[in-house]
């Protein structure tokens, strides 16, 4: 073998070591990136399972609670009664309408009944003074409704008769009530079960903290044009 051939050869060597060795520099590199893009892929569905997990605690929080919004009375208002995995549930607990409007109680699931808490039920009285009382009976039927006009002025407090023990218990407000003048939210009733008068007064709470805002709101307007008007009678007596 010349040695220009030998050379050759080494070369040759040389240069296919060297392409293995990239090779594999390159193989190696490109691993660790590819976990990487892959471990990426894996924290963003995390994270949106996460997103996804923490937004249902947040409406399953919400759902069912006696902190409802009570903006305005309207003519109407629509309640369902449903059995859930959490529960017998009037929804929403408390609505908020105007004298002579009415409410429409529908049956999604389960057995329920809306029934005033009125002597006439054989209940303490927790509705206004001279209100007709009223009982859906029990609905078993899916979609099937009642519905119930109310024409005195106040709160009402009704409960479920099969699931009353359990907290299935609503309200009804009905025009601009006097609150310190409700039998609904005077002390809950002695005879009744711990577990109903503490449902009883999570309403009572509910419908005082909404219509008190309502109060203060229109409070607060009233003092404000008082202040106007004195202040454009101070304007006119100066000039």
């Amino acid at each position: 073998m010349t040695d220009e051939t030998s050379r050759r050869t080494v070369l040759g060597i040389a240069s296919g070591a060297i392409g293995i060795g990239l090779a594999g520099c390159l193989t190696e590199s490109d691993q660790p990136e590819s976990n990487s893009d892959q471990d990426e892929d894996t924290d963003d569905q995390s994270d949106e399972e996460s997103d996804h997990n923490n937004s249902h605690e947040e409406d399953s929080g919400s759902h069912g609670s006696h902190g409802e919004e009570l903006d305005s009375p309207s003519a109407e208002a629509e309640v369902s009664m449903t059995t859930t995995d959490s529960g017998d549930h009037f929804e929403p607990h408390v609505v908020w309408i105007e004298k002579g409007g009415s409410v429409t109680w529908t049956n999604e699931s389960g057995s329920h009944s809306a029934t005033a808490y009125h002597s006439d039920n054989d209940e303490p009285q927790l509705v206004p003074d001279e209100a007709a009382a009223w009982d859906s009976g029990v609905l078993s039927e899916a979609e099937a409704t009642f519905d119930h006009v109310f024409e005195t002025e106040g709160v009402y407090h009704y409960y479920c008769v099969p699931h009353e023990s359990a907290g299935m218990i609503g309200s009804v407000v009905v025009g601009q009530p006097d609150l310190g003048a409700q039998p609904a939210l005077e002390e809950p009733p002695s005879e009744k079960s711990e577990a109903i008068r503490g449902k009883l007064a999570d309403l009572n709470e509910a419908v005082r903290g909404a219509l008190d805002g309502q109060n203060d709101d229109d409070g607060q307007e009233g003092e404000d044009g008082s202040d106007n008007e004195d202040s454009h009678d101070d304007d006119g007596h100066d000039h």
